[in-house]
Formats: C-alpha cells, structure tokens, sequence
C-alpha cells in the first residue's frame, strides 16, 4: 500500500528536477537566437558608443587661502566680537565649506552662467571640432543665425531655458572633491570642448574669490560702521577700548582683502586644456551591450524550452 503511494509521488518529483543535460540541449538547438541577439547588440553597442561625443575634464587644485594667524587673532577677539554684537569670521573648515557651498549654490552658478553668456555652449552644445576649436551647436536646439531657441518642450514650456534648468545642466559637468586630510579642493569641469572646459574652470575661481571678497568686504565695512556707532553711544572707557581694538582689527582685515585676490582659494595647480577624453567609455558600452544580448537571447531560450517541457 505504501509502495502504492510512493511510485506516483516519486516520478512526480522526478518529473520537476531540472535536467541539465536537456537545458544544454535546448541551448545548444537555440544557439542561433543567442548569438543572433547577441549581434544585434553589440552593432547596437557600437553603434550608440560611436554616436556619443568625446568629453574632456579640465581640473584645478586648490587650497584654502585663510592664513592661520587670522584665525589665531580672531579667535582671540571672537569672544569680545560676540559680545559686541558682530563676527569676525574664523577662518580654517568652517570658511572653506561655506566657500565650497557658494560654489556649487543657485545663485552663484546661474550668476555665472548669465556673465558670461554660457546658456547656449552649455545646453545646446552637440559636439567639438577639433581642426577649428569650436564647438558645434545642435541646429534643433538653437538657431545660431536668428539666436533664437527652438528646442522642442513640453506645452506651456518656453523653449529659453530657465535659470533652473541652466543650473541643473552646470551642476552635472561640474564636479568638486575636498581632501580631508590635506585639505585641497579638486575643481573640475567635464565638457564637449576642452578649451572651454579650462576656460570655465579659470573663471570659476576667479568669480569664487571675488563673489567671496566681495561679501566679506561688505561685512567687514558694517562691523566697522557698527562699532564707529557703538562707541558714540557709550561713555565707559574699557568698553571703548575693547571696540578700538574690534576696529583695528576689522581694518587690518579691509587692508589686507582689498588688495588680496586669491581670497577664498589659492591656485596649487592651475587647469590646463586636457588633451585626452575622459568619456565615453565605448569599450565598457560595447562589453554591456554584447552581455545583455546574450543574456537576452539566453533567457528566450529558456523560456522557450520551459514551455515546451510544460506542453
């Protein structure tokens, strides 16, 4: 009885394993859909990486130009500044990571693009002639003779791009890295056209530390008037005293800004016109496109076998 009810129990069993022989069969019968997926993705690969223009990456290296006896005589003063009412700015971490978020800040960035009239080379930019070192502009994205733009864009969309989408655009070419340890700062550009790769990446620090002066020069200026205010309103001499030095301080700060132009950053190692493309990577494209068509064809195989086996 029980031998009974084992025998159907056991073939059926038998019946679900996988065998491995017939699998290698169905593949070895399907062998022409694999390899036929399989070339028609790779030419599909290698078509789509030839059709992908070169990218160039222009970098500079740069250090925190905050030196540390500033730090060291603000700190000194901060406590005083603090009861005064103003900052003196400490220097060190704290400058070089608000300077590193201006950098990459919407208002900076869309500044600089509108300063220089980088709107078009920045998104409508198709691909770099290198015999002419100039960079071609996609005719469906901009007419370069009327300037005008005619990019195609959802109803209700102007096809000008907005300040938004300009900034979004900068953000993916533009790349910054800090060294924790050494404390440098890697600036790079990644563009069609290396010469406008390190021309960006020049200007971008250039702007930085003037954008950076420029504001801490208007904050030293009302620290100043604000002291120069609070001396007339009081008549106690130590107080007095503690806001001449407070000003003496902040005016040796004004001197040395004014005439300081590498503010934020000192250049280490200035960005020069790369001559090797850092994208794309065609090879790595044709070995993906090659491994998911046969993966593909594979899986038809298969598929085709499960159901066949099921029938």
């Amino acid at each position: 009885m029980n031998d009974q009810n084992l025998a159907p129990q056991y073939l059926q069993h038998h019946d679900d394993e996988i065998d491995l022989k017939e699998l290698f069969i169905a593949l070895w019968k399907g062998k022409w859909i694999i390899i036929l997926l399989t070339a028609v993705f790779a030419m599909g690969g290698v078509l789509y990486a030839l059709s992908i223009p070169n990218t160039y990456k222009a970098e500079a290296v740069l250090v925190s130009a905050n030196e540390s006896e500033s730090a060291g005589l603000a700190s000194q003063l901060g406590g005083l500044a603090s009861l005064a009412g103003i900052s003196l700015g400490g220097g060190g971490t704290d400058d070089t990571a608000m300077a590193l978020a201006t950098l990459q800040s919407r208002q900076f960035l869309n500044a600089f693009i509108n300063k220089y009239d980088l709107l078009v080379p920045l998104m409508a930019g198709e691909k770099w002639d290198s015999a002419q070192d100039t960079l071609l502009i996609n005719p469906e994205m901009y007419d370069e003779q009327q300037q005008k733009w005619i990019r195609e864009v959802p109803p209700g969309k102007s096809p000008q791009p907005t300040d938004w989408d300009a900034y979004k655009e900068f953000k993916k070419i533009l790349a910054v890295s800090e060294s924790k340890n050494s404390g440098l700062v890697t600036l790079s550009i990644t563009h069609l056209s290396p010469t406008i790769a390190k021309q960006w990446v020049d200007q971008l620090v250039i702007d930085l530390n003037a954008w950076i002066k420029n504001n801490s020069l208007n904050d030293t200026r009302r620290n100043i008037s604000y002291l120069e205010t609070q001396i007339e309103k009081t008549n106690i001499a130590d107080m007095q005293s503690v806001f001449y030095q407070l000003i003496e301080e902040q005016t040796k700060n004004l001197m040395l800004a004014e005439v300081q132009d590498e503010f934020a950053f000192k250049i280490i190692d200035p960005a020069v016109v790369p001559e090797e493309k850092v994208g794309p990577k065609r090879a790595l494209i044709c070995v993906l496109a090659v491994l998911l068509g046969g993966m593909l064809g594979t899986a038809i195989v298969l598929i085709r076998y499960a159901f066949a086996k099921k029938d």
